[in-house]
């Protein structure tokens, strides 16, 4: 009895113990599933939204992000948009443009290939797709869940290229938004992440911001050298460490690459390690590469200190597989270990070659003021520069000239109080003449610049500069708007009131110059007759006349107009990307300043002064001129409506039943005679956007260009344009007194 029962136990297991039967997954789980692969976090969206935007060959993309991504994804570009026949399928699993065969993998240069990096967003979050194409009147906007169209696409006004916003992401995976809920390190991911793209493709303007923020976190502009990149993004105390590193194989039985970055030298300190790595422009992670790095550097940096890394690597496609990852963050490669060898290497031998000579910063304490100076001591073992550092004294600073800057701002960090050698600076005009000769380039290819109007309009604007305002604009630090026209800008120990229209007005026509023949261009959504806004033009001017015969006379001034303006078509199109058609319409401006959209509410006197203020005969005064209207169009004016703060408010109170019609001198000098109920909400919402809206153009978008492009004329320093207000030394002055 005591044998059988646990033999019965057994038999009793066998019977019930079957295997389990094997089930297809529902076709809804299975791309759940996978969307969870591929969209791990918010910034894994944000990476695939801006590899699909440089694909697409934009020059500009912005980001915006709500709650670390999880409330709203919004990636804008300017590439060249999705087709309206593609958007049915646009969402799909597996439908790309990339390729069309598995071999096709061997040879592919874009980022995107499998097709499911929109698909896995639909099924995870909502989506919205707004589009246009080149030569379309209007684009198309269509939301998209589980991978298929919610509605047909449906007609919209749009600018060019594409807009996918991804709302309420992980809105059905509920462990995973609770966990990314928890977390705070989402929003800092996607900044990291869009630095590292601005870094690399430097052609390209980015941006991005928090959603309602006036302020981007991350703004570059295109144009600038590699360096400048990294100098835009991480801050001059990165970018002044820095070194230039190369190198390359081309032997078969090794490697075949090409390397080229910037590393940080013996001067550099941080706590963590910084590794941008781009192969074959896609970003990816390395970790052998990283750790063989790190070991280098392990044996130069102090203690617990990290390295900064930048590195492009350059391979034959058929030497990477890049179908490894699911979010393609790791790719392999032929002949690894030989390649980061010979990349371990040639860091060595750099850093060796740059540790003869280490700069030690110290910094000298005053109990009774807040003083700092920084003292560089070489490491160089030479007597006369050792009896030279023993015997100087460092110097405090007078407290009159110390420098007080807002601490948000990247220009207004505590480097601003250190007083710059000799040497920096050197590394300033170096820096500077740099970036001056990369904004040529590419502002002005070789062909453009062998037109000799256009070479001696450039040296005109080179010749006129006026070196203290240069100083001014390359080195202060923006401190907010005074009133409608004038802006505060800080330098050094002075504020000066500069007027933003006459300065924009200038850069914009510089930009004009330097962009000759070399335009991208704004698509209007409906085309714009130009006799009907010429007429607007001339009415406005003459606002008072009610007379018959004037309006003939306008009209035929508009008609000539026109007809001069047709007959002059092909070369505004060809030169300024000016476009008007056959009927009179016109149908397309240029770009003068990337992110930069003119007030289209200035057309009609933009067109009339083209027809009117253009010297067709010359051409240096033609395209002297052009530029000027252009410049004048494009300057950042004041908004039509008033400004809605303080007493301007009383422009936007309705008028009340049965009283006599008020002109906005009357509501200004009777405010009391409409309630605060009487405001119309609407207009004043309006005005307040554009309002906002001007504000933060003079902020992000003026203030960076001039700093890169504007060579502010000597006429600037007595035309009122830059007006010093405040001297700290004076004001110590009159302290004293008291």
């Amino acid at each position: 009895m005591e044998i059988d029962e646990p033999e019965q136990a057994t038999d009793s297991a066998a019977v019930t113990l079957e295997p389990p039967r094997i089930r297809r997954l529902d076709e809804s789980v299975v791309n759940r599933i996978a969307a969870g692969e591929v969209i791990q976090r918010p910034a894994s969206a944000v990476k695939e939204l801006v590899e699909n935007s440089l694909d697409a060959g934009a020059t500009s993309i912005s980001v915006v992000v709500k709650d670390g991504g999880l409330k709203l994804i919004q990636v804008s570009d300017n590439g060249h948009g999705i087709r309206y026949e593609d958007l049915p399928i646009l969402c799909e699993r597996h439908t790309t443009s990339k390729l069309s065969a598995y071999e096709d993998l061997q040879t592919i240069k874009s980022m995107g290939f499998r097709g499911e990096a929109l698909a896995s967003m639909t099924y995870v979050g909502h989506v919205t797709v707004t589009t246009i194409t080149e030569g379309q009147l209007h684009g198309y906007r269509v939301s998209y869940r589980d991978g298929v169209m919610e509605h047909e696409p449906r007609p919209c006004a749009a600018v060019r290229g594409t807009q996918i916003m991804v709302e309420n992401l992980f809105y059905n995976m509920i462990a995973r938004r609770k966990t990314l809920q928890n977390s705070s390190d989402d929003y800092p991911k996607i900044i990291d992440l869009i630095s590292r793209f601005a870094v690399q493709n430097i052609s390209v303007s980015f941006s991005c911001r928090k959603h309602g923020a006036n302020r981007a976190d991350v703004h570059t502009v295109a144009a600038c050298s590699r360096l400048d990149a990294i100098r835009t993004v991480y801050g001059v105390s990165v970018a002044r460490d820095l070194m230039e590193i190369t190198t390359s194989d081309d032997n078969p039985a090794r490697s075949i690459f090409k390397m080229d970055g910037f590393i940080s030298n013996a001067n550099y300190v941080a706590k963590k390690t910084t590794m941008i790595l781009f192969i074959n422009d896609r970003l990816v992670e390395c970790t052998a590469l990283k750790r063989a790095i790190e070991v280098v550097y392990s044996a130069t940096l102090p203690k617990a200190s990290k390295p900064f890394i930048y590195m492009s690597i350059s391979l034959p496609s058929e030497h990477v597989d890049v179908n490894i990852h699911p979010t393609k963050r790791e790719v392999s490669l032929l002949n690894q270990e030989s390649l980061v060898e010979t990349i371990q290497t040639a860091v060595e031998s750099k850093l060796m070659n740059s540790n003869t000579s280490r700069t030690f910063q110290t910094q000298a304490v005053n109990s009774s003021v807040y003083t700092s100076q920084t003292s560089h001591i070489s490491a160089k073992k030479d007597p006369q520069n050792s009896a030279f550092s023993s015997g100087t004294k460092s110097q405090k600073v007078p407290v009159h000239k110390m420098v007080r800057t807002d601490a948000r701002d990247p220009f207004g960090r505590l480097h601003a109080y250190w007083q710059d050698g000799p040497a920096s600076q050197h590394e300033k005009k170096s820096d500077l003449a740099s970036v001056r000769n990369a904004v040529r380039l590419r502002r002005n290819p070789k062909e453009s610049a062998d037109l000799t109007s256009i070479h001696e309009l450039l040296s005109d604007i080179d010749s006129s500069v006026h070196s203290g305002l240069l100083d001014i604009v390359k080195n202060g630090t923006y401190v907010g708007l005074a009133d409608e026209v004038f802006a505060l800008l800080q330098h050094n120990t002075h504020l000066y009131l500069m007027n933003v229209v006459s300065v924009s007005k200038e850069l914009m026509y510089q930009q004009a110059i330097r962009r000759f023949s070399h335009f991208n261009a704004i698509q209007l959504s409906e085309p714009a007759p130009l006799q009907e806004l010429l007429m607007i033009a001339l009415k406005e001017e003459d606002v008072e006349s009610m007379d018959d015969e004037n309006d003939d006379l306008k009209q035929k001034i508009a008609e000539m107009n026109t007809e001069l303006l047709k007959q002059k078509a092909e070369m505004l199109d060809e030169l300024f990307c000016i476009h008007i058609d056959q009927e009179g319409n016109l149908t397309r401006l240029p770009v003068i300043l990337d992110q930069h959209t003119p007030d289209m509410d200035y057309v009609p006197e933009f067109l009339l002064s083209l027809g009117n203020d253009v010297d067709w005969e010359n051409e240096k005064e033609c395209f002297q001129t052009i530029s000027a209207v252009l410049g004048n169009f494009y300057a950042i004016h004041p908004p039509v409506l008033p400004n809605p703060s303080g007493s301007g408010i009383q422009f936007y109170k309705k008028r009340r039943e049965g009283s006599p019609t008020k002109d906005l001198g009357n509501a200004l000098a009777n405010p009391e005679d409409a309630g605060e109920d009487d405001v119309d909400h609407e207009l004043l919402s309006e005005a307040e956007t554009a309002w906002a809206q001007r504000e933060w153009t003079i902020q992000h978008v003026l203030f960076p260009s001039m700093r890169l492009f504007l060579k502010p004329p000597k006429s600037m320093a007595t035309n009122g344009t830059f007006v010093q207000v405040a001297s700290l030394e004076k004001l110590y002055r009159i302290f004293e007194r008291c």
